[in-house]
């Protein structure tokens, strides 16, 4: 089992990118790769369950290499990772916390993509967002942050 957490600020001339996704919105999040909140969340709890550290141990933003990245590249470096180790994802269940956009009308893309890129149903991705009710810089609109619990299975 693992758990994994990221937060990014948000900033004009950005895309908006959350679970391999672009979501219409005025902002984007900033950050060395695409900044994708919710894979990096994703991919630091499935590290976190194979004893691997995190994203920063592995793709560091000192390296040019990762400069703009997809963090759907990045995510499937990580479940190779976790596949040579010796296991595979039994489900996840990740939160977002972003003042807005609103993401509900997201979720159903959000999922499916997280379920092909972690290859198991659809059903076993949970996906939930929650604002900060005005408080702090999520709450005001200046970031956005995700959190993510995996389990995984020997095989």
């Amino acid at each position: 089992m693992g758990q994994g957490f990221d937060i990014h600020r948000l900033v004009p001339d950005r895309k908006l990118i959350l679970g391999g996704i672009e979501i219409p919105h005025e902002t984007g999040l900033s950050g060395h790769s695409d900044a994708d909140v919710l894979l990096h969340a994703l991919m630091n709890a499935l590290l976190g369950a194979v004893g691997k550290g995190d994203i920063g141990t592995h793709f560091p933003d000192t390296d040019p290499r990762f400069k703009g990245v997809s963090s759907v590249t990045l995510i499937g470096q990580v479940l190779q990772l976790t596949r040579e180790a010796g296991f595979a994802v039994v489900n996840a269940d990740i939160t977002v916390i972003a003042q807005r956009p609103r993401l509900a009308p997201h979720y159903g893309a959000i999922r499916t993509r997280l379920a092909k890129l972690m290859e198991v149903p659809a059903e076993v991705v949970n996906l939930k967002a929650g604002t900060m009710e005005g408080l702090g810089s999520i709450g005001e609109g200046k970031a956005i942050a995700a959190m993510a619990v995996v389990l995984l299975h020997a095989g």
